[in-house]
């Protein structure tokens, strides 16, 4: 069984956000919408579409080393590694280019890097880019992790973004925000309306897709 997606309007670019209107739980919160942002991560032309678009709130103003990319979001940071690379974006590691790199998560889901990963991140300015940004947890581990490891967090882009900065202050550049979709809302999984009008759950969400109920 699969969710009967919507295409917004296309505001940005070439890329059409789809979305599922329900009842919807991550492992941090319930959500209203789902937000379908696969082939955007997974096809060339809709990755380089997104990057297009995410590279202009960086161009001639940010260094950029590093691209962490979280939540399956490797090809759009290939992508948009090459559209910085291209503008002769400025750069200060010894090579001259950007990595793109994404963490490893331990047992206990923090996130980290191995010893051969860490001198792309220590000394580093580095871009964080998500799938998409609700609760701001993971956005706001991402930024720990990068300053745990010595690095310097630049910028964090995302597809969709449910808020401007993060709690640190850092400004979200997003393809999508809250005034595409004003009546997204996400809820603390013990205080959520939808549970409490005996609204049952329509599937389990997170970066990798969704699961029925």
């Amino acid at each position: 069984m699969e969710l009967n997606l919507i295409k917004l309007p296309i505001r940005k670019g070439n890329v059409a956000l789809k979305i599922a209107p329900g009842h919807f739980a991550t492992n941090h919160s319930h959500i209203n919408y789902y937000i379908d942002v696969t082939t955007m991560k997974t096809r060339l032309s809709e990755a380089q579409a997104v990057a297009k678009e995410l590279v202009k709130k960086y161009m001639s103003t940010t260094i950029v080393d590093t691209i962490l990319c979280l939540e399956g979001t490797e090809v759009i940071g290939t992508c948009l590694a090459q559209a910085l690379t291209e503008a002769g974006f400025l750069s200060i590691n010894a090579h001259q280019t950007i990595y793109v790199i994404k963490p490893e998560y331990n047992t206990n889901s923090q996130l980290i890097f191995r010893e051969n990963i860490q001198p792309m991140v220590r000394g580093k300015h580095v871009l964080v880019l998500m799938a998409s940004v609700s609760t701001g947890k993971t956005m706001a581990r991402s930024v720990e992790c990068v300053q745990y490891y010595g690095g310097i967090v630049v910028g964090i882009s995302a597809i969709y973004s449910d808020m401007e900065k993060s709690p640190e202050g850092i400004p979200v550049n997003s393809l999508y925000s809250q005034s595409d979709l004003p009546d997204y809302a996400s809820y603390s999984a013990h205080d959520c309306p939808l549970c409490r009008k005996g609204i049952k759950i329509d599937a389990l969400v997170n970066s990798y897709g969704y699961s029925m109920l």
